[in-house]
């Protein structure tokens, strides 16, 4: 069973920057999502690649899901991508910093301006050292998942707590 051990962060400033590497466009469409955290999305990368994944929960931090993913055919992710209820697009940037397998996300459309660092983790309780612009940690917080921010996106929130977040 695989499982992924996830920490993730707001970004504040653009100091990740200098450690990114080329800009991976993605489109993730969400099929079924549930309150436990049981969802079913397609991601689908600028270049053809496609996967289905399936992701649970494996505790109650949040930090450690259970993912099942697998590669489908780029014509079955489109016909899925018109299926999905909930979408959200953004830009990933994968970064070369020492501590895990670190990533940036950079959202678009409605949940611009949002910026989220994630780190995948050998184990939860791994030491980590953040770097400066890591804010706000956002492990196990329902509100900022991506099948919750394709369903509940930015532009849903009131402008008070997108400006509690410095997102406006």
């Amino acid at each position: 069973m695989a499982l992924e051990i996830e920490r993730r962060f707001l970004v504040t400033g653009d100091d990740w920057r200098s450690l990114a590497g080329p800009p991976q466009t993605l489109r993730q469409g969400y099929l079924a999502s549930s309150a436990e955290g049981i969802t079913v999305r397609i991601r689908m990368k600028s270049d053809g690649l496609a996967w289905l994944t399936l992701k649970a929960a494996a505790d109650s931090s949040g930090i450690a899901r259970h993912e099942f993913e697998y590669s489908i055919p780029a014509d079955d992710a489109e016909a899925l991508w018109a299926l999905a209820p909930h979408r959200l697009e953004k830009t990933r940037y994968a970064l070369e910093l020492e501590g895990g397998d670190w990533v940036v996300d950079c959202f678009s459309g409605n949940n611009a301006p949002l910026v989220l660092a994630e780190v995948e983790l050998d184990r939860a309780d791994r030491a980590l050292r953040l770097p400066n612009w890591c804010g706000k940690e956002l492990t196990g917080e329902s509100r900022w998942a991506n099948a919750v921010l394709a369903s509940q996106p930015l532009t849903s929130w009131s402008a008070q707590e997108r400006r509690r977040f410095g997102l406006l």
